[in-house]
């Protein structure tokens, strides 16, 4: 398996550390917590909030990006280290994605999304 399949599986798994954060960082966790998570995560404020929409937006993004590193191994027009590079390069913005999100850093945090949308149609285009 290919590093970039790899980071496909870490962009899938990303979101469920959000969840966790949401739940750590929330209010009265514990049984309540998971009797109606949804309706319970809906209630949060702070960084429990922002945690539960990373996770959300992680859910979003994840499809495209795997479509993406999926077709760009197909087509077989980039070459291997440079499908690796751009999915490695993906991950981190992901991640600073997250970190951004939970540190209220709403400016930075669009321009992380951005990036993350433009590897995306990197990938798409290094395959053509």
């Amino acid at each position: 398996m290919t590093l970039a399949y790899w980071c496909v599986l870490i962009v899938i798994l990303l979101p469920y550390v959000c969840t966790v954060i949401a739940k750590i960082v929330g209010d009265r966790f514990g049984p309540a917590a998971n009797r109606d998570p949804r309706a319970w995560l809906d209630q949060q404020q702070g960084m429990a909030r922002r945690a539960n929409a990373a996770q959300l937006n992680g859910f979003e993004a994840a499809p495209a990006f795997a479509a993406a590193v999926i077709i760009a191994h197909l087509a077989g027009g980039a070459q291997q280290g440079t499908l690796d590079t751009l999915a490695l390069v993906y991950v981190a913005s992901r991640v600073a994605y997250v970190l951004c999100y939970l540190a209220d850093l709403a400016r930075l945090r669009s321009a992380v999304w951005f990036l993350g949308v433009g590897i995306i149609v990197a990938l798409f285009c290094v395959a053509a």
